[in-house]
């Protein structure tokens, strides 16, 4: 496509995420088309697009969660589909490296306390319980949630289910983070502490949003869906936020009528 602009790698960097040619469908109806995609250690990549475009999917494809019906997907230069985690020592280095906060921390939340649900992953991994303990209690005061250790998650509102389940993936120290709309249920001054702690932590990140006010600061480079399931733009997250043409064709802005005494006029809105 003309308008699609390829991002660049950094000569020598390390390449950790590479798709090539990737589709999927659920049945007969296209959710991913043809997605071509390399993400480099150290970055701060944005998915933009509307709702309904095939973010989440292109996520949980990344997770491992699913298996594209065409294409290939390599992490750290090794090929992730159904055989890759018939062994143990694939199915731990993965999962220990790549981890996903969903949009509704509901589906994530299970144990019996906030302590617990923190504490999972690393239990999972086998760490000693007083290494779990140390773990916790650190994600809990830098957090600011401290206060719900021992009480069951579902008992708490949308923002402090977020920041759990955000605890309990960063406490297994991964490398390569994917957050589906990360903001969506934290308000302004839960959002900025997030910001500040993703800015801080040694990782690469892919942030989903259709929220344009906020995705530069979510990271420097932008990678935008339109409603085809197609990428039709890679690169600087700065460009694409003056390029209304692509924009509007990902259905990320659109044009209200607003009228001011006699005259009416209308001028595009971000979402």
């Amino acid at each position: 496509m003309q308008e699609r602009q390829q991002w660049q790698c950094v000569q020598g960097a390390f390449l950790m995420i590479e798709l090539i040619n990737i589709s999927f469908s659920y049945n007969s109806k296209i959710v991913l088309k043809d997605i071509n995609l390399k993400i480099n250690k150290g970055e701060r990549a944005v998915l933009l697009g509307s709702n309904g475009c095939g973010k989440t999917t292109l996520f949980k494809i990344i997770d491992g969660l699913l298996f594209p019906k065409e294409g290939k997907y390599f992490f750290n230069n090794l090929l992730v589909d159904k055989n890759f985690f018939n062994k143990n020592e694939n199915t731990k280095i993965f999962r220990s490296s790549v981890v996903m906060l969903f949009q509704s921390p509901d589906v994530m939340l299970f144990n019996p306390t906030c302590f617990d649900e923190i504490a999972f992953g690393l239990r999972q991994l086998g760490k000693k319980e007083e290494e779990v303990k140390e773990k916790v209690s650190f994600w809990l005061d830098l957090l600011g949630i401290k206060k719900y250790e021992k009480i069951p998650p579902f008992e708490l509102s949308g923002g402090e289910k977020q920041k759990v389940a955000l605890a309990s993936i960063l406490i297994i120290e991964p490398s390569f983070v994917l957050l589906d709309e990360p903001m969506a249920n934290l308000d302004p001054k839960s959002q900025g502490e997030v910001l500040d702690l993703l800015y801080d932590l040694p990782i690469t990140t892919f942030i989903s949003t259709h929220n344009l006010s906020m995705a530069k600061e979510l990271g420097e480079r932008a990678v935008v869906l339109s409603e085809e399931h197609q990428i039709i733009y890679d690169g600087d997250i700065n460009e694409i936020l003056k390029n209304e043409e692509i924009l509007i064709k990902a259905n990320l802005i659109h044009s209200h009528k607003h009228k001011h005494k006699k005259i009416s006029h209308s001028h595009y809105h971000k979402h």
